[in-house]
């Protein structure tokens, strides 16, 4: 990944996280890691936990954000979450994945959350 790719990852993850505090939802951990995966963003609100993946793009060139999480990716996702719910404090709540894509003209930056992205099969 190039040097524009990564600060426009950074400050679209910056900008979702944000986003997500202003929509009421409280930021529990962000870039968690486990060895193998990593998820951008876990929220919580109403009692729901929420692993969110945050996907940025300055163009639909090679696809939409959401595009870029398949199977492959929402299966390290669900890997990361599993362990993150673990914690005795989190053991008994609901949980959903989430995606936002962040669309950025370098100016400007538009922000979509599509819930429950996809689930654990």
């Amino acid at each position: 990944m190039g040097d524009a790719a990564k600060i426009l990852g950074k400050a679209g993850e910056n900008r979702a996280a944000n986003y997500l505090e202003g929509k009421g939802y409280k930021i529990l951990a962000r870039n968690y890691r486990i060895r193998s995966a990593e998820i951008d963003i876990v929220a919580e609100k109403d009692g729901v936990i929420v692993f969110v993946e945050v996907k940025a793009r300055s163009n639909v060139r090679h696809g939409l954000p959401a595009e870029a999480v398949n199977f492959r990716k929402q299966q390290k996702i669900i890997e990361a979450a599993s362990v993150f719910l673990q914690d005795d404090d989190y053991a008994d709540c609901a949980c959903r994945f989430d995606v936002i894509e962040i669309y950025s003209d370098a100016k400007n930056f538009t922000v979509r959350q599509i819930e429950n992205a996809f689930e654990v099969n």
